[in-house]
C-alpha cells in the first residue's frame, strides 16, 4: 500500500485575462495488487485575482508573536505607473495604484500599533490627477494620525511621484536615484499624413468646434494648442506650489531649472534641496523609528493580500504587464487610450501608452 499526496497547479494564460490558478489537492491510499483501488478527498480551489483577500499586516522583521502588541513601522510601496485605473495583462495583480495606496493608508490607520510609515517609492511618475488624489489622501492620513511619514527615492522617483513625496515629513533618497522630473507632458500625435497614405480619409460629425482637439487624425490648430499649453502651465503652477510649500528651503531663490523637467541624481537632489538626505530603505525605516521614538527592534510590516507575497521589504508586487500576446501599438490610434496629462518622465514612450489607457 503507498499512501501518496498529489497537489497539482494549472496556470491557463490567455491574452487580455488576467492569470487564473487552479489547485487541486488529492490525498488517500493507493492499492495496486491487480487491480487499483483509490479512495479519499478530492478538493478543487480557484482563486480569480479579483477575488483576492483584503489587505493583511505581514511582518518582514521582527515578527515574533511576542512583537504582536509592539509599536510598529509600517512600509507602503508604490511602485510603477500612477494611473486612476486597474493594471491589467500577463503577470498583472489588476489593482488600480490609486484605489490600492489609499486601502493601504485606511489599514493602517485602523492600527494603533503602527507608529511611523515608510512611503517606498519607485515611480516615473502617472497622471496629474491621479498623483494629486495619492498626495491629498497622504496628507489626510497624517492629519489624523498624526505619526511620522518617511519617504525613501528607490531607482526612480520623478514627477507625480516626486508629488507624493512631498507630503512626507523627511524624503530620503538612494544615491543613485534618479529623481525631479518636475514638469507636465501631454502626450497628442498628428496621424493625418500617414493615413492619407493608405487613402484614409476622416469624415467628422460633430457639434462644437473643438471637440476633437488633439485628434491625431487631423493637424492641431494654433490656438487648439494654446488651449492645451493654458492647461499645463497650470497644472505645472500648482506642481511648483506644492513642491516650494513642501520644502521652504527652495522659496524664493530657488533656480527655475528645477522645474524644468530635468532629473537629478539622488546626490544632486540632495544639494538642490529637493530631498533631505541620501541612504538606503534601512536608513528610512531608522529614521521612522527614530522620528516616531521607537526602539530599534520594532517589528517592520507591509500589506499584502494572501496572493501577493512580502519577505522583504524589496518585494514588488507585480501590477503592470503585456495587454496582448502582440504588443504591437502605432502612437494615436487605438481610440480606447485617452490623451492625459502627465506628472511624469517618460524617456520611454510606451510609458505614455501605459498611463493614458
Amino acid at each position: 500500500m503507498i499512501r501518496y499526496l498529489a497537489l497539482l497547479s494549472f496556470v491557463p494564460i490567455f491574452a487580455g485575462c488576467a492569470q487564473r490558478t487552479f489547485k487541486t489537492a488529492m490525498c488517500g491510499d493507493m492499492r495496486m495488487s491487480g487491480k487499483m483501488d483509490m479512495s479519499g478527498q478530492v478538493t478543487t480551489t480557484m482563486r480569480a485575482d479579483n477575488s483576492a483577500s483584503r489587505l493583511a499586516s505581514v511582518p518582514v522583521y521582527g515578527g515574533g508573536a511576542s512583537s504582536r502588541c509592539a509599536s510598529k513601522v509600517a512600509v507602503i510601496d508604490v511602485d510603477g505607473v500612477m494611473v486612476n485605473r486597474s493594471q491589467s495583462g500577463l503577470g498583472a495583480m489588476g489593482e488600480n495604484p490609486v484605489a490600492l495606496f489609499r486601502e493601504k493608508l485606511d489599514a493602517i490607520e485602523r492600527d494603533p500599533a503602527v507608529q511611523s510609515v515608510v512611503l517606498r517609492i519607485n515611480s516615473p511618475g502617472g497622471g496629474v490627477t491621479a498623483s494629486d488624489i495619492m498626495l491629498r489622501d497622504l496628507q489626510e492620513f497624517k492629519r489624523r494620525r498624526g505619526i511620522p511619514v518617511v519617504a525613501c527615492l528607490m531607482d526612480v522617483a520623478t514627477g507625480g511621484a516626486y508629488y507624493v513625496a512631498t507630503g512626507a515629513d523627511a524624503i530620503l533618497s538612494h544615491p543613485t536615484s534618479v529623481t525631479g522630473g518636475l514638469g507636465v507632458i501631454l502626450n497628442v500625435y498628428n496621424m493625418e499624413l500617414t493615413l492619407s497614405q493608405f487613402n484614409i480619409e476622416a469624415i467628422h460629425v460633430k457639434a462644437g468646434e473643438s471637440i476633437d482637439i488633439a485628434s491625431p487624425e487631423r493637424m492641431m490648430e494654433a490656438e487648439e494648442r494654446e488651449t492645451l499649453q493654458a492647461m499645463a502651465d497650470s497644472f505645472h503652477r500648482r506642481f511648483q506650489g506644492q513642491v516650494r510649500a513642501a520644502r521652504p528651503q527652495l522659496s524664493g531663490g530657488a533656480d527655475e531649472t528645477l522645474f524644468d523637467g530635468r532629473v537629478f541624481t539622488g546626490v544632486q537632489a540632495a544639494e538642490l534641496g529637493l530631498v533631505d538626505q541620501t541612504g538606503y530603505l534601512d536608513d528610512a525605516v531608522a529614521l521612522a523609528r527614530n522620528m516616531a521614538g521607537m526602539p530599534e527592534s520594532s517589528p517592520v510590516i507591509m500589506l499584502r493580500r494572501d496572493n501577493d507575497r512580502a519577505h522583504t521589504l524589496h518585494d514588488v508586487t507585480p501590477t503592470g504587464g503585456m495587454n496582448s500576446l502582440f504588443p504591437i501599438k502605432i502612437p494615436g490610434m487605438d481610440r480606447a487610450e485617452l490623451p492625459t496629462f502627465l506628472y511624469m518622465w517618460q524617456p520611454e514612450p510606451s510609458l505614455g501608452s501605459a498611463a493614458s489607457q
